[in-house]
């Protein structure tokens, strides 16, 4: 996986040579910056197929040939003894079709959540039972999932004998950071840590719809009226979501930022508002690399996370 900054022209080229190379390929985002996701052989011809097209950077390789070992050996919701198992993998709750298409293709096994939809205890032990793997770190996504992922974890732990750890995530976007660094290659504590810290230093917010009459910290909202998050808390209550967006972006920007990754809902289905503040962020934060994602997560038009 890496960032690749090019312009749209270069694109088809660059898919039909990495079409050629492997599979699972997925090119998204707008100019002038992409996110390249391939499953090859051959990294180096990957790597150099982003140099001719543009400038990759934020390049990451994972080694996915043990996980798909076990997960081969391991028909799909199926337990499977300690002793059969091996490598890591991670499982991840999901809210939307297009978030556990990005989730799966950067090799994790996803329960589905969302809101009104959050996942069971029995359903996440079911995903860890069926991963085929000896580790496992889970990726609840929602502050209300994280107790259901550490109960799994400890079930999974005594009942199956395996390793298993829970980065509590709270929100979509701050498991796709976790899940970017995610590397099965080093240690299970190193990379337990590292997925904890990314997770915890994203700054996320979102924008939604009252669903009905409410007090906010933001002031009073009526139905339909567009809000504002901000790490859970609502700071901003408005009538158009594209400035509840802005304002939102802009308390997120305020200490500086490199990265910002935009995830558009179902309410979104063209990615037009998305779109949008992708071209506001380029044109008022013009050192900020931004990636735009279609989630298709219900209730909420926009996820948005800084890093």
């Amino acid at each position: 996986m890496y960032l690749l900054e090019t312009t749209a022209e270069r694109v088809p080229e660059l898919r039909a040579r990495l079409g050629g190379l492997g599979d699972s390929l997925v090119v998204v985002g707008g100019d002038p910056l992409w996110n390249v996701h391939v499953h090859v052989d051959d990294v180096g011809a990957a790597i150099e197929a982003g140099i001719d097209a543009g400038r990759p950077h934020r390049i990451r390789v994972t080694h996915f040939a043990e996980q798909r070992a076990g997960a081969a050996a391991t028909p799909a919701g199926a337990p499977v003894g300690a002793a059969s198992r091996s490598g890591r993998r991670v499982v991840t709750v999901s809210a939307g079709a297009g978030l556990t298409r990005l989730f799966e293709e950067a090799g994790a096994v996803v329960v589905a959540g969302g809101p009104g939809r959050r996942p069971s205890t029995g359903e996440v032990l079911a995903a860890i039972e069926a991963s085929g793997a000896a580790e496992v770190v889970l990726l609840p996504n929602d502050e209300a999932s994280v107790r259901v992922a550490e109960v799994a974890a400890s079930t999974a732990a005594q009942d199956l004998g395996l390793r298993v750890a829970v980065v509590p995530t709270i929100a979509q976007v701050e498991g796709l950071a976790a899940l970017a660094v995610h590397e099965p290659g080093r240690g299970f504590d190193r990379d337990v840590r590292e997925m904890t810290a990314t997770a915890r230093h994203v700054r996320q917010g979102a924008v939604t719809v009252a669903a009905r009459q409410a007090m906010t910290m933001a002031g009073p909202c009526e139905p339909g009226d567009v809000l504002g998050v901000v790490a859970g808390d609502f700071v901003v209550v408005g009538s158009d979501a594209f400035d509840v967006a802005t304002q939102v972006l802009d308390r997120l920007l305020a200490s500086g930022g490199e990265l910002v990754t935009v995830v558009a809902g179902s309410d979104d289905p063209e990615g037009s508002l998305a779109t949008r503040v992708a071209g506001w962020i380029e044109e008022q934060h013009p050192t900020v690399e931004v990636v735009v994602y279609d989630g298709g997560q219900d209730r909420y038009p926009l996820l948005v996370s800084v890093e």
